[in-house]
């Protein structure tokens, strides 16, 4: 899990609940299998739901990064991101990201006389290359879900809990505690990915599985690149 970490740093600015009931609901075996088979289980669930809610917080080398996004799958997501304070509202529709940054945001990237000028004004940008290439990631539970399944130590499946009064299996990182877990019953969707190594913890999870997403192109949009390197 540390991967998902790496992936919020790299994006310089960067998840409660499953999507099945606890209860006496049927076991649906995850807390049985190898814990690859489970990670595989989990990442296979989340590619291909139709959209989910990302959201919570981690700390990396001390730096404070928050999220609340709602992704649909193959056409792109929206919500919000800070970092160390500095936050925007995004949307990424296709290959295109719009942000919207706070004067805080603004005045620390661009100058005070460049915030007042986009106070409250959307930027729009490639997802596919460029300066905002590094926020893609974030938008695609698949492209999440690939960055944590590249990168561990050995797993183990620590078996049946509950998270957050859900039941959940526990599939543990050995090499750093961190600790994804697992819809117990129903579709093996992702719950929370919990902890990481010192310096790189904190909590992100996933909820509102399949739920319907309404994307829109901000109106009024200034394309970034008119602003030149």
């Amino acid at each position: 899990m540390r991967a998902l970490a790496l992936t919020l740093v790299l994006a310089a600015a960067l998840f409660a609940g499953c999507g099945s009931s606890g209860g006496s609901a049927k076991s649906n075996g995850e807390e049985s299998k190898p814990a690859s088979a489970v990670l595989a289980d989990a990442k296979e669930a989340a590619t291909q739901a139709s959209s989910a809610h990302v959201s919570g917080s981690i700390s990396s080398d001390g730096t404070p990064i928050t999220l609340d996004l709602t992704t649909a799958r193959g056409k792109g997501a929206k919500g919000s991101m800070s970092t160390s304070g500095l936050s925007f509202d995004l949307v990424r529709i296709g290959d295109t990201l719009y942000i919207r940054g706070s004067d805080e945001f603004l005045k620390h990237f661009a100058g005070g006389a460049v915030a007042q000028l986009l106070h409250d004004k959307w930027l729009k940008a490639s997802a596919t290359h460029g300066r905002l290439k590094s926020l893609a990631p974030l938008t695609s539970l698949g492209a999440l879900f690939a960055g944590v399944s590249a990168q561990h130590g050995k797993l183990v499946n620590d078996g049946k809990t509950t998270y957050k009064g859900a039941d959940a299996v526990v599939i543990r990182d050995t090499s750093d505690n961190s600790k994804l877990y697992v819809a117990a019953t129903g579709k093996p969707y992702p719950v929370a990915i919990v902890g990481g190594k010192q310096g790189e913890s904190g909590t992100i999870t996933f909820d509102d599985w399949n739920k319907s997403v309404s994307l829109s192109a901000p109106d009024g949009a200034i394309d970034i690149s008119q602003f030149g390197g």
